[in-house]
């Protein structure tokens, strides 16, 4: 399984990228590891997630995510958090 993901960070940047496991991606990223643009800042958070069966269909999730608008980013995680159990 691959993960399509949207990681936020303290000053409200999106990045979008593609793993096969979200947890350990984002304590890449918190660590300064991996894309440049991450490097930048280590507060980030996971603000949306999809699972994929295959690596090309998350790419294509990928590709199509990171050509929307800011706005219709926003959509799309607010539908994953209201979709999230509570505890």
């Amino acid at each position: 399984m691959y993960w399509v993901y949207m990681i936020k960070n303290s000053h409200n940047d999106l990045y979008i990228g593609i793993t096969d496991n979200p947890e350990q991606r984002l304590k890449y990223h918190n660590e300064g590891r991996g894309a440049l643009f991450t490097k930048r800042d280590t507060l980030f958070h996971i603000v949306f997630l999809e699972e994929h069966p295959t690596l090309a269909s998350a790419r294509k999730r990928e590709i199509q995510i990171k050509k929307w608008r800011r706005d219709k980013k926003e959509i799309l995680i607010k539908r994953y958090e209201q979709d999230l159990p509570t505890n």
